[in-house]
């Protein structure tokens, strides 16, 4: 994480300045300078002989931030698992990184005594992992110039700065809230978190400590606002609201404005191995647009531009898969890379996200192509399907998966968490209204909560095994 230079300077200007708060627990700049000082044991510039990563499996607290921090001081690196990853997946990939020959970085140049300093740009910081929740994660590196040019282009597009105050409610060892809380150090700003996600909790932290800015994926906001809502509480002191890690929904959006009306809602779109490649920015009390594939402008810096299968560019409107030209990139996978997912031609990049640029240049997300379900011939987006069930009135979410059938392949299947009671027979209308007939649902379900994963992203994976598993959480509508 190359913030440690960052870290130094706010603890010389702004030394009692709030810097990191774990619920009850909390440090100042220098506070922070001085516990990530002695865990380096007198030496800021790292140990030049570590040949590997330090790694780092905790749930939120300081002692993540500071065996993060400690970690990538000078030329130091870190892997930062999951600690919900299942106890076998854990040895799997903690050995993995044993075996890895990495070669260590030469050491920087010494900083002053007592003084942290970050290593040169294009040293490895950061080892990453896709999420997964059966299947091994693929490991990713990073260098520190990536997040470095990251950080100047995100503090502009999210106005972050140093009088902000930061809530991510979310586990630190998830890429979104490690960035939050790394940019939030970088420009010198208060960074709030909690030692385990609750919603009052998350409230209370957000009015007891006066939060100017919330950084969540989406599911995570539609139970804040929701909650304050209910209790009849707005947030007119948040400023900002950045949203990441799924696409932002029509409702969610609206339900979010309601709650905080001062703020501006960024929704961005990207991946762990690309950085930001789009983001939507909405003004306080501006509409959003009722597209729920359409995920924004590029970022600044970022180009983009979408293939054929051939590699061949497509002209504006047609699908195919994502690529992104851009320095905000890993450098590669460690392991894992079966070629179907980050691929490089050139200077473009893609994760094998499949979309669609329009006639004014804004980026529409159709998937991963891997979430293409091919039923009896026929290619279809679930996210397509998924936009046009939330159109519906009452309907809150829709999550479209394909279940095997002998006939057709994959069975389109389709679940929707609504407000009102909908029967087949509206759902069937408005699929058959906007979709194309192989592109209509041939079963649905009604859901009593969203499928999401650990960290909180809705996940098609999960609802095809509550579906399998006759979960009480999916029952299908006759």
């Amino acid at each position: 994480m190359p913030i440690l230079t960052a870290l130094q300077h706010g603890a010389e200007a702004q030394p009692l300045q709030l810097a990191v708060e774990v619920g009850d627990d909390r440090l100042s700049y220098a506070q922070l300078r001085e516990a990530v000082l002695e865990r380096l044991g007198g030496n800021p510039t790292g140990t030049p002989l570590r040949t590997g990563p330090t790694l780092i499996s905790q749930p939120n607290g300081l002692e993540f931030v500071l065996q993060v921090l400690a970690g990538v001081a000078g030329t130091g690196s870190v892997a930062v698992l999951d600690p919900g990853w299942p106890q076998e997946q854990q040895l799997e990939v903690t050995g993995r990184l044993g075996q890895l020959e990495l070669t260590p970085d030469a050491p920087g140049t010494s900083p002053p005594p007592g003084a942290l300093v970050d290593g040169p740009p294009e040293s490895t910081f950061l080892y990453g992992f896709t999420s997964g929740t059966t299947a091994l994660p693929k490991a990713f590196s990073r260098t520190r110039r990536s997040w470095q040019h990251s950080f100047r282009r995100s503090a502009e597009m999210f106005g972050l700065t140093r009088h902000d105050r930061t809530l991510a409610p979310g586990p630190l060892s998830a890429s979104l809230n490690l960035y939050a809380l790394a940019e939030s150090l970088h420009v010198g700003a208060a960074f709030h978190t909690l030692p385990g996600f609750d919603v009052a909790a998350a409230l209370a932290s957000i009015e007891n400590h006066d939060i100017t800015r919330l950084v969540a994926v989406p599911a995570v906001l539609r139970l804040l606002a929701q909650r304050g809502l209910t209790a009849n509480q707005s947030c007119p002191g948040i400023s900002c609201i950045v949203s990441g890690g799924a696409k932002l929904d029509l409702d969610t959006t609206r339900l979010l404005q309601r709650w905080a009306p001062s703020a501006t809602l960024v929704a961005y779109y990207g991946a762990a191995e690309l950085g930001f490649v789009s983001a939507t920015v909405l003004a306080p009390g501006q509409a959003p647009q009722a597209d729920e594939t359409a995920v924004g402008l590029p970022f600044p810096g970022v180009r983009i531009r979408i293939v054929d299968q051939d590699n061949a560019p497509v002209v504006t409107g047609v699908a195919g898969t994502i690529q992104v030209a851009s320095d905000l990139v890993c450098d590669g996978y460690l392991w894992g890379d079966d070629g179907a997912a980050f691929q490089q031609h050139g200077d473009w990049c893609t994760v094998g996200d499949q979309g669609f640029l329009d006639t004014a240049g804004v980026l529409h997300h159709l998937g991963r192509g891997h979430d293409m379900i091919v039923s009896a011939g026929s290619n279809v987006y679930p996210q397509e399907v998924e936009a046009a069930l939330q159109a519906l009135p009452g309907v809150r979410a829709a999550v479209v998966t394909g279940l095997s059938d002998p006939g057709r392949g994959l069975r389109l299947v389709a679940a929707v968490l609504a407000d009102t009671d909908l029967d087949v027979a509206d759902l069937r209308a408005a699929s058959s209204a906007v979709l194309a007939s192989p592109k209509r649902p041939h079963d649905y379900y009604r859901l009593r909560e969203l499928p999401l994963t650990a960290a909180g992203k809705v996940s098609r994976s999960v609802l095809r095994r509550w579906i399998d598993q006759g979960d009480s959480r999916a029952i299908r509508l006759h």
